[in-house]
């Protein structure tokens, strides 16, 4: 086990902030703590959600990359403009690979547009470039079923009317002109962009009473939403609903379409998987229309079946009859092959993550079940309650992080010198420079699905070959880049090594 105790954790813990002014250094302590067995600090008292302290390399990302990045994008039926200089929006393109079924200009629209704001726009406005655009957009892909302004920062700064010229042109075409004002600027980090995202599909779908399709009446009818089916994980996740025989209405929004999302409504049961992007239509939902929902799990066998009992246990026992059989005569050979062929190259392996604000506590059981060990989890914009769900996670004392800085990842990476870090894509080549095994976590890093029992095989495969890649053989780390003979005094990148 390579597991450390409280007070080795708590040690580290000092060490690292020590460089720290006094008062960055008392504000930094809140957001580090240890967790888990031994840990008997609470994740109650952990600070999060917090703005990140000017002039520090953060891991975040801002509200428009929440709406437009995640719950927005994905949509495959609506047209996304990003509202501002061309730089956000050509960065945003393609980057969360949310893949979709269809065929684009037709009843799919990935493109990327941006109103490319130049000097005379933020001096004279972007109002009439916006209306011109949607104008153009109608013209070239009429079969659209909506339009979703994503607004950068300077449409904030110099007061755009986006709401004017989305209500004129909805009125015009007679679909849905959806306005977000998600200005990078705003919130804390990419997680307000969730929230705003999800409060505009809550006004200009579920408040104007989108209708959605005819589907058909059952007692079996459930809604998938916050799975973005990066890599096919919706379609992963979606396949082991419907093997348990319920079925699914909608999908969000991964792979979704306006009428789906609004089918949500139609559920008898709503399923989360990203709690912390899309909890809030789910409670909207529960409180209009009386639909009640529920948080799963489908990273690794032991949450997959621990997930599809507790989802069955929500239906009479035709569900839960074949539910037990899919588990015990299905899935579990295919996973337990899974497990016997990768854990003897991954057992006692050490993990470090720094991801959103869910993917830690999420996939630290996957990794548990490959018999790798999660020695530090991280989170870019967790709030409170994602700290609460995250002890029943951790098998023993673990290190637990807010908002990492660039120093405190650096510090981390030289002194637990794990076997993999999986964090974003700011992160990935300086710990590939460290000769560190990286794993894009975000995105799988052009890989997929994650999910479900197919997901399962993929993301075992992935962690093994990046694990005991040969490569990382071959890389000589900072720490190890010099000699005893030639070592420079304290501040050498080896000297705490000697």
């Amino acid at each position: 086990m390579s597991s450390r105790t409280k007070e080795e954790l708590e040690n580290l813990i000092e060490e690292t902030i020590d460089i720290y002014p006094e008062k960055t250094k008392k504000d930094r302590k809140k957001h580090i703590q240890v967790m888990g067995v031994e840990g008997d600090q609470k994740c109650t008292s952990m600070v999060s959600n917090k703005k990140t302290k000017p002039g520090v390399m953060t891991m975040r990302g801002c509200a428009y990359a929440g709406s437009k990045g995640v719950v927005w994008g994905p949509v495959k039926d609506v047209i996304n403009i990003s509202h501002g200089p061309v730089g956000c929006g050509q960065f945003s393109w393609g980057a969360r690979r949310n893949y979709v079924n269809g065929t684009t200009g037709i009843d799919t629209f990935p493109m990327q547009v941006t109103s490319d704001f130049q000097e005379k726009d933020i001096v004279f406005g972007g109002d009439k470039k916006l209306s011109i655009i949607i104008d153009e957009l109608e013209t070239l892909f009429p079969l659209s079923k909506g339009i979703v302004i994503q607004s950068e920062c300077p449409v904030g700064l110099i007061g755009d009317d986006i709401e004017a010229v989305a209500k004129k042109k909805k009125e015009e075409y007679k679909k849905p002109i959806i306005p977000v004002r998600c200005e990078g600027f705003r919130g804390v980090s990419q997680s307000l962009g969730h929230h705003l995202a999800n409060d505009s599909i809550r006004d200009h779908i579920y408040e104007k009473d989108v209708k959605g399709t005819s589907i058909k009446e059952t007692s079996y009818n459930v809604a998938l939403i916050g799975d973005y089916n990066i890599g096919g994980d919706a379609w992963a996740s979606r396949k082991i609903l419907q093997d348990m025989g319920l079925n699914v209405i909608g999908q969000s929004t991964g792979d979704s379409t306006i009428n789906e999302i609004a089918n949500t409504s139609k559920a008898k049961l709503i399923l989360v998987h990203c709690y912390r992007s899309m909890n809030y239509i789910a409670r909207y939902i529960e409180e209009k229309y009386g639909v009640p929902w529920l948080e799963f799990n489908f990273f690794g066998p032991t949450q997959i079946y621990k997930s599809m009992r507790k989802i069955a246990e929500r239906f009479d026992n035709n569900i839960k009859e074949k539910t037990e059989y899919l588990i015990n005569n299905v899935y579990k050979e295919k996973t337990d092959q899974i497990t016997d062929k990768f854990k003897v190259r991954l057992e006692h392996k050490k993990i470090m993550l720094v991801v959103g604000g869910l993917r830690p506590r999420h996939t630290i059981p996957a990794f548990n079940d490959l018999g790798a060990d999660v020695v530090l989890a991280g989170y870019e914009f967790a709030h409170g309650d994602d700290y609460q769900r995250t002890e029943e996670y951790l098998k023993h004392a673990t290190l637990i992080v807010d908002d990492m800085t660039e120093h405190e990842m650096d510090k981390f990476l030289k002194t637990y010198k794990p076997d993999m870090f999986g964090s974003g894509i700011k992160e990935k080549y300086q710990t590939q420079k460290a000769g560190i095994a990286f794993r894009q976590m975000h995105s799988w890093d052009y890989s997929g699905p994650y999910h479900g029992v197919d997901g399962y095989a993929v993301f075992a495969r992935d962690i093994d070959m990046t694990v005991n890649g040969h490569v990382w053989k071959n890389i000589t780390p900072p720490w190890k880049s010099c000699s005893t003979e030639t070592c420079e005094g304290p501040n050498c990148n080896c000297a705490n090594d000697k």
